[in-house]
């Protein structure tokens, strides 16, 4: 089975826009464990426009009162660019997996992957020291199958697909290619040795392609989930995206 993890920073957002404590980040995470999710994927960003750090903590000490109520495991994964407070974040948190992106500090979203060559020193710096949180450590990666084979040279355990341009060739309607490519890139890291996620613009649309990615192992989505939220409720949209990756419900 595919897994799940729900990005609540757009709940954290919302939040953040008007102060207080409303919407509760926990309270949204209950809400998506309840309808079955496997994860919670948050991106603490150093300007704190959305996750923060106590909202990281909290999370952990949720997920993990809740394992032992679940017969499937339960995942935190944080996202974010190797900088001092993540990486100070991350070892105190212990989370399940880290996802490192190459981020920008102010950039709006994560919107392209590392470059292994122009990154590499930084990678091999930072991923021996958060092995040791003893966390799965993935990199998001463009979906090139010609350079994602370096990510396991730096020593990640998975890498993560861009699914960016996938997402815009299926709204234009000619999806083929970069669904090709995706295949493609997802055979290279299998050989590699590398395991697999995806995430960036997936809907309950174009979804379904996916599933048959060779390895996927997880999925991670938070603005679309959210916005169909807005129109059915979020213990919906979490049902409507499991449903999509093939879940029995």
């Amino acid at each position: 089975m595919i897994s799940l993890s729900v990005n609540l920073n757009k709940i954290a957002l919302i939040r953040n826009s008007r102060g207080g404590g409303e919407p509760s980040v926990i309270d949204a995470a209950k809400l998506c464990l309840a309808a079955g999710c496997q994860g919670i994927t948050v991106h603490p960003r150093p300007d704190q426009r959305h996750i923060r750090p106590g909202d990281v903590l909290d999370l952990k000490k949720l997920l993990s009162r809740r394992r032992g109520l679940r017969k499937t495991r339960l995942e935190l994964n944080v996202e974010g660019r190797p900088t001092a407070d993540f990486m100070a974040l991350v070892e105190e948190v212990g989370p399940d997996q880290i996802t490192l992106v190459p981020d920008s500090a102010g950039q709006l979203t994560s919107n392209h992957g590392w470059d292994f060559k122009t990154g590499a020193d930084e990678l091999q710096r930072v991923i021996p020291r958060l092995k040791r949180t003893g966390a799965r450590i993935a990199l998001f990666a463009d979906p090139d199958p010609r350079t994602i084979v370096m990510a396991r040279a730096l020593g990640a355990n998975r890498v993560e697909l861009y699914t960016g341009p996938y997402a815009e060739a299926f709204k234009r309607g000619n999806p083929r290619s970069a669904l090709r490519n995706l295949v493609q890139s997802a055979k290279a890291a299998a050989a590699a040795g590398l395991g697999l996620n995806a995430g960036h613009d997936l809907t309950v649309d174009n979804l379904p392609a996916l599933v048959g990615l060779p390895g996927l192992a997880e999925v991670s989505i938070g603005h679309h989930l959210i916005v169909r939220a807005l129109e059915v409720g979020l213990e919906r949209s979490v049902l409507d995206y499991r449903k999509a990756l093939g879940h029995k419900l």
